[in-house]
């Protein structure tokens, strides 16, 4: 049975790897929940996620023999990359197999801290079963992502570091996948401070924890693919469960849109780079899905490693969807000077022109016109009807393209 006692343990054990990350409060935040909110910045650890702690702890309690046989994790990223890296810096061969479809800057982290990494199936489970394989024929010691309890002792130096950045804290929103970050978190904080309040945030498309809760007993499901890759778990950890089911007040669930508006909003208003699976307890608060009477919240930024790729997709959707960006269709005269006269409208109206793709060949109008299609920035959804307004006003009727 895990204790407070074992996560002060881990703390010291851990203290000379680990990077404090900051509790930065913020005002705009708060502002926006009507919460005084604060953000544990684990997207700053060393691999970019709070996976360092639980994987350290357990590693560095390896015996001699062990660390001789090396290790072995799966992971669809983060827990990959903590487990290569720390591998490396003590001194240990590691192995670890990642979905097919695992992002690439986490395929390719995994590799650079120079762990050997095999890429198979399509889910984590997948990976799980094909490194349990690897484990048994190499003698390999296997290091769990979640369902470990020295890997939730290792998760829950977290605890000890919130309140003793905010004695005053009332609640935590946690990430929550296979449960050994909530586990951990949950508790230290109930066996400091029993009054806390512990939510936990799943992806709607992973609800694993929150069924199980619900009913009492673990269940397994799983929904296709999410922006929150790290915590794209199809089934809770034993161990996690329990200690869910004793510690944990509140589960609930943040959909895509609202994972990728989370990420977006982290970016622009503090400046923080999130991963989907660390935007997720903010994407929960913003889209009102947690209830509490606790004023004094922090929630926890678990995770950074998110494909640039994808960032810029999600940026550019964001974008799309509060009105920044918009792509207008307009009919002009096909002679010379109409299209002139509409980007005229455009810049008094104080739109900048992104991209213009001038339809000619198959135009669906009379002979003699022509489509242009617009992507234009504005500073969003009002100023965006202004300008179709304005161009309506003067003769071009613009049609926006959804």
């Amino acid at each position: 049975m895990l204790r407070l006692e074992d996560i002060q343990q881990a703390r010291e054990r851990i203290r000379p790897y680990i990077y404090l990350s900051p509790l930065s409060h913020s005002q705009t935040l708060s502002n926006i929940t009507g919460k005084e909110l604060y953000l544990k910045l684990e997207n700053l650890q060393m691999t970019g996620s709070f996976k360092d702690r639980g994987a350290l702890n357990r590693m560095l309690q390896l015996a001699e023999e062990e660390k001789a046989r090396g290790v072995v994790a799966s992971s669809a990223g983060n827990h990959a990359q903590a487990v290569a890296y720390l591998a490396q810096r003590l001194g240990m061969e590691a192995t670890i197999v990642m979905p097919e479809n695992a992002p690439l800057t986490k395929v390719s982290n995994t590799r650079h801290h120079g762990a050997d990494v095999v890429l198979c199936g399509e889910t984590y489970q997948d990976a799980y079963d094909k490194a349990v394989e690897i484990q048994r024929e190499r003698g390999a010691v296997f290091i769990h992502p979640f369902d470990d309890e020295q890997v939730i002792a290792g998760q829950g130096t977290i605890a000890l570091e919130l309140l003793e950045q905010q004695p005053e804290l009332e609640a935590v929103v946690v990430p929550v996948g296979g449960g050994g970050l909530i586990s951990g978190v949950a508790l230290g904080l109930k066996s400091l401070k029993p009054s806390m309040k512990i939510i936990g945030v799943e992806a709607e498309a992973f609800p694993s924890a929150r069924l199980s809760l619900e009913r009492d007993e673990i269940v397994a499901q799983s929904g296709g693919a999410s922006l929150a890759d790290g915590i794209s778990v199809k089934e809770v950890g034993q161990k996690t469960f329990a200690i869910m089911r004793e510690h944990v007040d509140q589960m609930v669930a943040v959909g895509e849109e609202d994972i990728a508006r989370a990420i977006l909003t982290l970016l622009e208003l503090e400046k923080t780079v999130a991963e989907g699976a660390g935007a997720v307890a903010l994407a929960a608060m913003l889209e009102g899905k947690v209830w509490m009477r606790e004023r004094k919240v922090a929630i926890l930024v678990s995770g950074g490693n998110i494909d640039v790729n994808k960032l810029s997709r999600i940026i550019e959707h964001g974008l799309a969807k509060d009105g920044r960006r918009i792509r207008l269709k307009v009919r002009v005269s096909d002679r010379p000077g109409a299209l002139l006269a509409v980007t005229a409208l455009i810049a008094e109206e104080k739109a900048n022109v992104v991209e213009v793709y001038h339809e000619r060949s198959f135009p669906d109008g009379p002979v003699d016109t022509t489509e242009v299609l617009f992507t234009l920035e504005t500073r969003g959804r009002e100023h965006a009807e202004a300008v179709m307004a304005r161009l309506e006003r003067d003769g071009f009727y613009p049609e926006e393209q959804r």
